[in-house]
């Protein structure tokens, strides 16, 4: 999001500016609340806005479809790893 406001800066209003360091602002936040299911829906909000600044810097339409895939992969991977964790607990206190 900081490359894309560099892209921005020269060519587009204070608006659209002060609309990129909102996200780019979200996006660390959110990185902060990961630990609960309000970080992940705020986060897939964010994922939304960088599609959208693509009306400001076309190429974020690529980029923000690029790290929504990441995103949507991180969050079924996780699951897929925090259900394997539950079994591994599930049967280390069956054995002990």
């Amino acid at each position: 999001m900081g490359f894309a406001l560099l892209l921005a800066k020269d060519h587009h209003s204070a608006i659209a500016l002060w609309l990129g360091g909102l996200i780019a602002l979200l996006c660390l936040l959110t990185a902060g609340a990961m630990k609960s299911m309000r970080g992940w829906y705020i986060g897939s909000i964010v994922q939304i806005a960088l599609i959208a600044y693509g009306l400001v810097i076309p190429l974020m339409y690529f980029m923000g479809a690029l790290f929504a895939g990441l995103w949507i992969a991180a969050f079924l991977i996780g699951r897929k790893g925090e259900a394997i964790r539950a079994r591994l607990i599930a049967e280390a206190s069956k054995e002990g």
